[in-house]
Parts: structure tokens; sequence; C-alpha cells
């Protein structure tokens, strides 16, 4: 998540569900915050060192954008990007619903081409 949800309460409670949280540290609620974080980083870069949490981190960011995902799965990014799902430009609830099924149906079938294949 984003450094908007950088809160003891959201944290406390995705740890509270057995989560673990990875959201990214907000440097305006501290002076000199986004300066050690920065230095944090080049140290941790030129000691080859990666958090766990960093690798998980780019693991999220990155399935959504994935195409060759399994069926259900990394498919919102596509469906925005290559099946309309970003500009909808109808009127009226059904219309619309339409049109996005339509977006949601064409990765459905590109995968089952492909796991035919």
């Amino acid at each position: 998540m984003d450094s908007a949800y950088d809160t003891p309460e959201i944290r406390d409670h995705s740890r509270s569900l057995g989560h673990v949280p990875i959201i990214d540290v907000n440097p305006r609620s501290k002076p000199g915050l986004k300066q050690e974080l920065a230095t944090e980083a080049r140290r941790r870069k030129r000691a080859g060192y990666r958090l766990a949490e960093d690798a998980r981190y780019n693991e999220r960011s990155t399935v959504e954008r994935v195409s060759c995902q399994p069926l259900g799965t990394g498919q919102n990014g596509r469906i925005k990007d290559d099946f309309g799902g970003k500009f909808v430009r109808l009127r009226g609830p059904d219309k619309i619903m339409c049109h996005l099924m339509f977006g949601v149906l064409a990765p459905a079938v590109e995968q089952l081409m492909r796991l035919l294949r």
C-alpha cells in the first residue's frame, strides 16, 4: 500500500489479522526521515542486502501487470489497459456492466485458449 496508509491503527489491525503489513513509510510524518530513509537504502544497496518486505512489495506491485498469470489472477491491470476498463464511454448501468463483463470475458477466453494449446 502507499504511504497514505502509514498509520499505527492500520498496521496494528493488519497484524491482528495475522498479516504482515507492507506499507510504504510516509516521510512527511517526521522531519529528517526522508534523508534517513535514502541513506539507509544506499547502505543496503551497497551491502547487497534486501529486505523480505521489499521482495514481497515488488511481487505484489508487479502481479497486476503480468499477462501470463493463471486464470483469475493478475488480470485487473490488463482489463484496464487492454480491454477497455479504463475509459467507459457509455451511459446507463446496464450498458456499462455489459461493456465491463466483455472486458472480463476476453482475458478469460484468452487464458482458456492458452490452456488448449
